[in-house]
């Protein structure tokens, strides 16, 4: 009988990954060949390789050796953070949502549609970076001719002597405007169009993406420079290219925004200095996109009388608070299957607030009328908060009854016609009182002990009791 390596008669004979194993190692640079050779690969020294005994680590078969590293480990109290410090970039509510600006050596990805505008408000950013921030900043487009960038800025006033354009879909070459203009922002349009010399794929592809994220992730830490990297999107909306590229830098941002509407939306996904769900707003005009610090006034319409079919409420975009009118039309009766069309709100939560109404409202009779409900000004809400304002503004439609002009209603409504507690309801209902809602239905347990100065406050607990209060406020 014969016995394999492993073991004779119980005893290990095969050498385990803790024993010693023969190493060879150059003595010039540290190179670790796989067998002895008369010639460094690495470093092209003859007569270098020496043979060691190591232990250690495995990668790839080869032994992992400790180094001396190139900074020794400090106490985290010894370690200023002042290096780190965040420099507004000049655009408030892009530094709303990144935490209050771009932080030196940080990498920041902004993804979206094509002509949602992301260039536009890059080459806005790094303007307005030139003329604040003290350091140049380098717009490297792979997209565009410098002429081209250069007749938007003109168009934009973005112009500043501080301000460098380069075309260019090489990384080195991007290294090389690097080295040259020294800036403080880096702003690379896009990611997808520069190659790495040296590494396999086509430009766009994973690998190359994957490689000059990594490397200009490298230079960033290494010099301090903000980078902005632009990314395109896929047809579900999300980040193209590897995973692992949101996971290599530091922030990640969606760029929103309806081509038929003037309202943009940046919303944080990834944020490693700040909070990861605000939300900045914009909105875009001819002569470029302008922020908008109270965006309320875009989503609400004034009527010079009531008008039935319309309700007002309070919806939650990351931690900021915008009032949005929700509008609701009855049609008339059809035979068959009746439509419901929706713009802005969720198709389902409509459909489910219609059918509670149908069965909890005895005077609403939908099942044979087409309903079409939409939000104002383009925002888009999903919501369950939103639930109430959508059921009495169809209730408002269908009973010809006009809600009052400083009526807000907030809250989720259950199959069986009860109203739920949301969250945030303190900073709905003081956004509502700052634009002048007087009376506010909210869900039992959401009003807070001190109502917001000049509104009233009314816990509702179901859907008939919240539409007979919004009746009773109508006629105040």
């Amino acid at each position: 009988m014969s016995y394999g390596p492993a073991s004779v008669a119980g005893v290990t004979t095969s050498r385990t990954r803790t024993d010693p194993r023969p190493a060879y190692q150059c003595d010039a640079c540290g190179h670790q060949p796989p067998k002895w050779l008369g010639r460094c690969p690495e470093c092209n020294e003859w007569g270098s390789i020496i043979e060691s005994t190591m232990t250690g680590p495995v990668v790839s078969g080869r032994v992992v050796s400790s180094r001396l590293p190139s900074e020794p480990a400090r106490p985290i109290a010894t370690i200023s953070a002042a290096p780190a410090k965040a420099v507004p970039s000049g655009v408030s509510e892009l530094d709303r949502v990144l935490g209050g600006g771009l932080v030196p050596g940080a990498v920041v990805l902004l993804a979206g549609e094509p002509g949602v505008g992301k260039s536009t408000l890059l080459l806005d950013v790094a303007q307005q970076w030139a003329a604040g921030a003290g350091t140049p900043s380098l717009v490297v487009s792979g997209e565009e001719s410098v002429s081209q960038v250069r007749l938007r800025a003109e168009r934009l006033g973005a112009l500043h002597d501080r301000l460098y354009l380069a075309s260019e879909s090489d990384l080195g070459a991007v290294i090389g405007h690097l080295d040259a203009v020294k800036p403080g922002l880096l702003i690379i349009d896009s990611v997808q169009t520069i190659s790495a010399p040296g590494t396999e794929g086509v430009p766009g592809g994973v690998t190359q993406v994957r490689a000059v994220t990594a490397a200009l992730v490298s230079v960033a830490k290494e010099r301090g420079v903000a980078t902005v990297l632009v990314g395109h999107v896929t047809k579900d909306g999300s980040v193209a290219g590897p995973r692992v590229l949101e996971h290599l830098v530091d922030v990640v941002l969606h760029f929103e925004g309806d081509k038929h509407s003037s309202l943009r939306l940046v919303r944080g996904v990834k944020n490693r200095f700040g909070a990861a769900d605000e939300v900045g707003c914009f909105e875009m005009h001819e002569s470029g996109i302008v922020s908008l610090a109270d965006p309320s006034g875009l989503f609400l319409t004034r009527y010079n009388e009531p008008v039935p079919g319309t309700c007002v409420t309070v919806a939650m975009e990351g931690r900021r608070a915008m009032v949005t009118e929700v509008q609701a039309l009855i049609g008339a009766q059809v035979q068959g299957s009746p439509r419901r069309t929706v713009s802005g709100l969720d198709s389902a939560r409509l459909a489910m607030v219609l059918a509670v109404l149908q069965r909890r409202m005895e005077k609403i009779k939908l099942h044979d009328r087409e309903v079409f409900a939409a939000t104002v000004g383009g925002i888009r809400i999903t919501e369950p908060s939103a639930d109430l304002a959508m059921a009495l503004a169809v209730a408002s439609g269908a009973l010809n009854l006009a809600m009052a002009p400083h009526l807000a209603a907030i809250g989720e409504v259950g199959l069986t016609g009860e109203v739920r507690r949301v969250g945030a309801a303190e900073r709905r209902l003081a956004e509502a009182a700052r634009l002048g809602f007087r009376f506010a239905l909210v869900p039992p347990g959401c009003a807070p002990e001190s109502p917001p100065k000049g509104m009233r406050v009314v816990e509702v607990g179901d859907l008939q009791t919240a539409v007979q209060w919004a009746a009773r406020a109508s006629a105040e």
